[in-house]
């Protein structure tokens, strides 16, 4: 009877393993269920259809954001730029406002910045084959010194956000649905049906899991690094504009608080630090998990640098958890 008891233990353990490997959205929305009662128990009442509705609003950014990183990660890599970019996008568009083209024009403005920002990391990656970590970061050193000197070049500390940004970002259909949801629905199909049924996303998984079979069958590598990265920075200027509407506030820091969540957010969907494996659908609920995180946090009183602690540690956590895994597979 122990033998038949140890022997179902270990099919339970090794079938909960296979879950969170091959279906990690699964344990993730019961951890998103989890953390819902618990701020309605703290907060009796809290939970409803419009509380909802500003907990998607809030985490469609950084579920964009953490996109950049799900990207990345897959081949093995990091995107540390992408709070700088979005930064630059909320506020060089409201320097803009007043501009001949409008906002039009601003928007257009800072998606080709954020494209040749994108082109830059994609060239130092996969030409130079510099380490995406020390590319990407010179590069946001790089996008915050230019956003600085555009500041003083038009003597303002901040500008007004567009109406049509704020509309964007924070309004709401019926106190329950974001018009966020205008931007964020078709760019998560895109990138969910890109990264499964296009060949360019098996390239992201192949140069992620084996570059070196990669390479001998035939990948130009760094040709898919270079368009990564670039729609990786398009990515965070499109971040940065909702963001930029959702606070009403553009400055060129705006953003540098979301670099953390933005990839402890990947690290909870699913997506393994070491590429290969990962996918959007897991990283859209891990930006809803931190989203209601961050809410408990405050419902309960906490500082909010604990926000950094606790996901700071979120990532170490899930990071070892998912490696143990993996390697035991």
């Amino acid at each position: 009877m122990a033998v038949v008891a140890a022997s179902g233990r270990g099919h339970a353990a090794a079938a909960w393993r296979t879950t969170l490997r091959d279906r990690p959205i699964i344990p993730l929305i019961g951890l998103l269920a989890l953390l819902v009662l618990a701020i309605e128990a703290a907060d009796f009442g809290i939970v409803t259809p419009e509380w909802a509705g500003v907990i998607v609003r809030a985490s469609i950014p950084l579920a964009i954001l953490a996109g950049c990183q799900t990207l990345t990660m897959l081949t093995g890599g990091i995107d540390l730029s992408v709070a700088s970019v979005a930064s630059m996008a909320g506020f060089v568009t409201a320097t803009l406002v007043n501009s001949p083209g409008g906002v039009a024009q601003g928007i257009v403005v800072v998606l080709v910045a954020a494209a040749l920002v994108g082109l830059v990391n994609g060239v130092g990656v996969g030409v130079f084959r510099v380490h995406p970590l020390i590319t990407t970061l010179g590069m946001s050193f790089v996008v915050d010194g230019l956003a600085n000197v555009w500041q003083l070049q038009t003597v303002q500390t901040g500008a007004g956000v567009p109406p049509v940004l704020r509309t964007m970002g924070s309004g709401i259909v019926g106190d329950v649905v974001p018009y966020s949801l205008v931007v964020f629905v078709p760019l998560a199909a895109a990138i969910m049906l890109g990264l499964r049924r296009t060949g360019y996303g098996r390239l992201l998984f192949a140069i992620g899991d084996n570059p070196v079979a990669a390479r001998l069958s035939g990948v130009r590598s760094w040709q898919v690094l270079v368009v990564l990265y670039v729609i990786s920075a398009l990515m965070a200027a499109i971040a940065g504009l909702l963001i930029s509407g959702l606070t009403n506030t553009a400055s060129v820091t705006l953003v540098d608080t979301s670099l953390l969540p933005s990839v402890a957010a990947a690290v909870i969907g699913g997506t393994s630090i070491f590429g290969g494996r990962g996918g959007f659908g897991g990283t859209m609920v891990g930006a809803l998990i931190l989203t209601v995180l961050s809410a408990l946090i405050t419902v309960l009183g906490m500082p909010e640098p604990t926000n950094q602690v606790v996901f700071g540690s979120i990532i170490v956590i899930v990071a070892a958890a998912y490696t143990r895994v993996t390697s035991e597979s």
